[in-house]
């Protein structure tokens, strides 16, 4: 009985009870990422798990080795392979009651792919598609695709399967994954496995656990609104009713936007219980991040945050990338394992003045500071964006900056990385003296003059600047302001903005205040 705890939800009903009336009741499973054309972690020990009845002898084989275990008293066993030093393809026999064959098995580089849309978002739906697409003939680069899967408890498994990369399945793997993976792949000449868990329009306290999140005073306000919804009785029929008003509304709406040319807007979603809800606190994380904890990975690329661009919710975010970061850490007791993250780019339109509030802003600022993590990494994308899409179809540079940073910070590569991150500010009379990090030897106006920095004085009101580089320094200054108190440069949500390094890597927005 054991066993059927663990059997996987797409066996039919009447499989299930074929299975209690037969021997095979007590067959040895497998998770779903142990499976045809998988990609194993190199340099580093495996851990390869699953589930047979208490008791049950257990040997797994691959590449010359052969390691043993025996079902626990919850129907679970695991073992711990040693590092394969070889690419493969490898075969992987895990032989108890039953046997389990594991076919073109390699061994290379894996990363963690996570997010929500813009790191959801498919090659087919990128820039230039159609090119990437035909020429996307890598069959060491595959990619196994979590699915979509809300859980208010942690799950053991998921459902899916690894994919080989070729024309006829790229379109549908992470842009951002996959140019990265390209990219390593390519670089590195070995095996890249990208394993894709996404899901749009989520926040980041969706994708980390309850028992990290709990008990934290300054999430008091992420988890408020969600006990006022679960303080109402639920009632479906009511809440289907009312999402079909709003699709009605939205259907109108939609053919009007059509006719009009412009992008497809997004439809109202289907009601669902607020305890179920994609956005609620942990549900991602165990729906679709524990089901694949502890397989070995290399590391996590992250792009996320236009979720939680609101106020008040911006500037958590300082608190929460960290907190999901060492949350996940913890969990895969891998040691602090590589994570980078994709800073947002620009959204909206351009405003004639200076803004002194940006959400944007802050949540770039947020992602800028959680820079103090270790072993993290963080992709300035400001000039990525789409002033009309949030969803910007130019994922090929992000890919590329991404494994920028893999290559140098974690294959070790000598190469530029990041683009300019403020270091230092000095106030000189009537200027302000910036230092960056990361100027790769000088600092460049991309485009002409130098864009994108305000200045302000104690009164806190923001002036256009006029700003210098100087070397690997940039000098700010303004007639309207004799004693200059702050810098900000990029403060909007679609600043215009040209500071980049000699690598051409753009430089991250940022303010020297905290007003």
């Amino acid at each position: 009985m054991t066993n059927l705890l663990h059997m996987r939800c797409s066996i039919a009903c009447t499989s299930v009870i074929t299975m209690m009336l037969s021997p095979l009741a007590f067959a040895v499973t497998m998770p779903a990422l142990f499976s045809d054309h998988m990609v194993l972690q190199r340099e580093t020990v495996i851990p390869v798990w699953g589930w047979a009845d208490e008791g049950e002898a257990i040997t797994v084989e691959i590449a010359g080795q052969a390691k043993k275990a025996v079902g626990n008293k919850e129907g679970k066993w695991q073992i711990k392979l040693d590092h394969i030093a070889t690419a493969g393809p490898h075969t992987m026999t895990i032989m108890g009651v039953t046997t389990i064959t594991i076919q073109d098995v390699l061994v290379g580089e894996v990363w963690l792919a996570s997010g929500q849309s813009n790191m959801a978002m498919t090659v087919g739906a990128s820039n230039h598609a159609k090119k990437e697409i035909a020429s996307a003939r890598f069959p060491q680069i595959r990619t196994f695709l979590v699915p979509r899967k809300p859980a208010e408890t942690p799950q053991e498994d998921c459902q899916g399967s690894w994919v080989v990369c070729s024309p006829e399945t790229a379109t549908t793997f992470s842009a951002a994954a996959y140019f990265f993976g390209r990219e390593i792949h390519q670089t590195l000449k070995t095996p890249v496995g990208l394993i894709n868990s996404s899901y749009g329009g989520t926040p980041i306290e969706a994708w980390t656990s309850m028992t990290a999140q709990e008990n934290q005073p300054d999430l008091e306000r992420v988890f408020q609104p969600w006990k006022k919804k679960l303080s109402v009785p639920y009632d479906p029929n009511a809440a289907f009713k009312q999402y079909e008003k709003q699709l009605a509304a939205w259907n109108v709406a939609e053919a009007k936007r059509l006719a009009e040319g412009k992008r497809p807007g997004y439809p109202p979603q289907k009601p669902v219980p607020p305890r179920q809800h994609q956005q609620y606190p942990g549900n991602l994380f165990n729906g679709m991040i524990a089901p694949i904890i502890p397989y070995a990975i290399r590391g996590c690329i992250w792009y996320q945050g236009e979720n939680n661009c609101t106020p008040g919710f911006a500037q958590l975010y300082a608190k929460q990338l960290p907190m999901l970061i060492q949350d996940w850490r913890s969990r895969w007791n891998q040691g602090d394992f590589p994570f980078a993250w994709v800073q947002l780019p620009f959204y909206k339109q351009k405003v004639p003045q200076p803004n002194p509030t940006s959400h944007w802003a802050e949540m770039r600022e947020s992602m800028r500071m959680s820079l103090v993590t270790p072993n993290t990494g963080m992709i300035v994308s400001i000039d990525t964006g789409d002033a009309n899409n949030v969803h910007p179809m130019d994922k090929q540079p992000i890919g590329a900056r991404l494994a920028l940073w893999a290559k140098a910070k974690v294959y070790g590569q000598a190469i530029p990385y990041s683009g300019p991150l403020i270091e230092t500010h000095q106030i000189e009379k009537n200027r302000i003296v910036l230092s960056f990090q990361h100027t790769h030897g000088s600092l460049l106006a991309k485009g002409g003059e130098l864009k994108g920095f305000t200045i302000a004085g104690a009164d806190k009101k923001w002036h256009w600047a006029k700003a210098q580089i100087d070397g690997e320094k940039v000098i700010v200054s303004s007639p309207d302001v004799a004693a200059p108190q702050a810098v900000r440069y990029g403060w909007a949500d679609h600043p215009e903005c040209n500071l980049f390094n000699a690598a051409g890597l753009p430089a991250s927005p940022f303010r020297t205040d905290l007003w």
